[in-house]
């Protein structure tokens, strides 16, 4: 493959991705960069759905309130209001592209899910990130000023740094990429660009992330020169499916919202009486997931039961089709029987810093999705919150870009990859034992539960690897594993680096050294 050069480029082909494609090609040509397929990304698998207020009773300040009650008060209020009012048009938009949300007569089906306070999660079946996946492929494949690209790991930002004649401005013109098919380095070059690369959700051993999700866009952008916020704000999923063939299969929040109870196998107690006796299965993720934690810590177990057998069996059939079929496929007819759970690492709640228009630190540089820290989630993420913050922002990069297209000079002339000092790699066993590494010491010492001397455990092996993979990114050709190993490393970096730095338990990040949450709520920066 040979160098590129565009309008604009997107890193990053889910929902973020490809609602700035969809904005922008109205007047400018757009590439879209993939890594590995077109549909590899976190959106295609999203079963849950889209929160929106469309029901008669509820209010857009519900919705905030349901929002910041969720972020522990570490939300940005402006925010939170800027994306949630603009929800229903965003559903508006995806029914136009001809998502087929299941509805109910003349209106959209709701579910419910925890933290939510009314029904307002439109879905198709459970598997609405697929449905809205397709649909914006359809559009941008179908769209003559959009070219979608896939194959391309993007290992850095092309910055002034990259020019021929150096600039230190910081100003980004584009990315370097791995071509996969070929091995060679490309240059995709453009005036604007727009990171919507996912999160890093790969950095832990259990995660319900897809394989790429690997912190690419955050560590670029880290590296390049931008700020990032509450890496330590990591999501986990209460209920992922405990099983040894299947890795990272999601039993939505929604199994919960339709009755779902948690049950200790041991005691064949309905344990979450003993966390949240008010909300019980419906508490926030964050609730839930420690709740469950604790349960397995303390009886020595694998997993817990989920329970919702208890209803109709055309009803749990009709509801959850996608996730019946699949457990059955295993053994597990969910409509009988209770499902083995264990929670998961899910979503990234921290990122690169944003503001309303999409904008980076960094001039040339837009950003959305969930390798941002927008504001939005703040210290957790409300179920549902996570499409609709693609959407919204996406939307928002796009307007931005378009807005001050006048302003963007034409791109200088930008210096070749350099391979000069570089051999193949026949040392390809050190990427995999690092991997491994640091993903089981993430899960160990920086999971759901911290304490100061695992966080310190953690920085000190990131340390020791951080040598070591340097000196292998300096000496080797890069591949896919090693982009990914070298990104993978500087996100468990941030993640730590952030969750030391807060003596508080807030929402996500809980240690057992800070038990108590702080009257102010502050963000953690990092600055490059």
């Amino acid at each position: 493959m040979a160098d590129s050069s565009h309008d604009v480029l997107i890193i990053g082909s889910g929902a973020a991705g490809l609602t700035a494609a969809l904005a922008l090609a109205e007047t400018r040509k757009v590439c879209v960069l993939a890594k590995g397929s077109l549909t590899g990304g976190s959106t295609a698998w999203a079963q849950g759905g889209i929160a929106a207020v469309l029901d008669a009773g509820d209010t857009f300040e519900n919705h905030v309130r349901d929002t910041m009650v969720a972020g522990a008060g570490l939300n940005d209020r402006e925010v939170v209001e800027f994306v949630i009012e603009r929800a229903p048009e965003s559903i508006e938009r995806l029914r136009k592209l001809g998502v087929p949300f299941n509805a109910e007569g003349a209106d959209l089906h709701l579910t419910r899910e925890g933290g939510h306070s009314h029904r307002r999660i439109v879905h198709v079946d459970d598997a609405t990130g697929w449905a809205v996946q397709d649909a914006l492929l359809k559009a941008a494949r179908a769209n003559p000023n959009i070219t979608l690209i896939p194959g391309q790991s993007c290992i850095d930002l092309v910055t002034g740094h990259n020019q021929v004649e150096f600039s230190g401005s910081g100003r980004v013109w584009g990315a370097y990429a791995l071509d996969e098919a070929s091995g060679a380095v490309v240059r995709h070059v453009a005036r604007a660009t727009v990171l919507a690369a996912g999160g890093a959700g790969r950095v832990y051993q259990f995660s319900t992330a897809p394989r790429g999700a690997t912190g690419d866009g955050i560590a670029m952008a880290y590296r390049a020169g931008a700020r990032v916020s509450n890496m330590e704000m990591m999501q986990f999923h209460p209920t992922c499916l405990y099983n040894l063939e299947v890795k990272n299969f999601l039993i939505t929040e929604a199994v919960r919202g339709e009755g779902g109870q948690l049950i200790n196998p041991r005691t064949a107690k309905r344990f979450m009486t003993y966390y949240d006796a008010e909300r019980m299965e419906l508490a926030p993720r964050d609730v839930v997931a420690r709740a469950i934690d604790s349960e397995i810590k303390r009886f020595g177990l694998d997993y817990v039961h989920l329970d919702i057998s208890h209803q109709p069996a055309d009803f749990i059939r009709g509801h959850f089709p996608t996730i019946h079929e699949k457990l059955l496929g295993l053994g597990i007819d969910m409509t009988s029987q209770p499902i083995p759970v264990v929670p998961a690492q899910h979503y990234t709640c921290g990122g690169v810093v944003i503001g309303l228009d999409a904008r980076t630190d960094l001039p040339g540089l837009w950003a959305a999705g969930e390798c941002t820290e927008s504001g939005l989630h703040g210290a957790n993420r409300l179920a549902s919150n996570s499409l609709l913050e693609c959407f919204v922002f996406g939307e928002a990069a796009a307007k931005d870009i378009l807005a001050n297209w006048d302003r963007f000079e034409a791109p200088p002339e930008i210096l070749e990859w350099d391979e000069s000092r570089v051999t193949d790699s026949d040392e390809e066993v050190v990427i995999k034992q690092n991997w491994t590494e640091i993903r089981r010491f993430m899960w160990n010492y920086v999971g759901i539960v911290r304490t100061t001397k695992r966080l310190e455990r953690a920085a000190n092996r990131i340390e020791m690897l951080g040598k070591e993979i340097q000196d292998y990114y300096g000496s080797f050709r890069v591949t896919t594993d090693l982009i990914e190993l070298r990104n993978l490393h500087q996100a468990a970096d941030l993640i730590v680096r952030s969750a030391l730095r807060r003596h508080e338990s807030r929402g996500l990040h809980f240690t057992m050294d800070y038990p108590e949450t702080d009257p102010v709520a502050r963000d953690t920066v990092l600055v490059p």
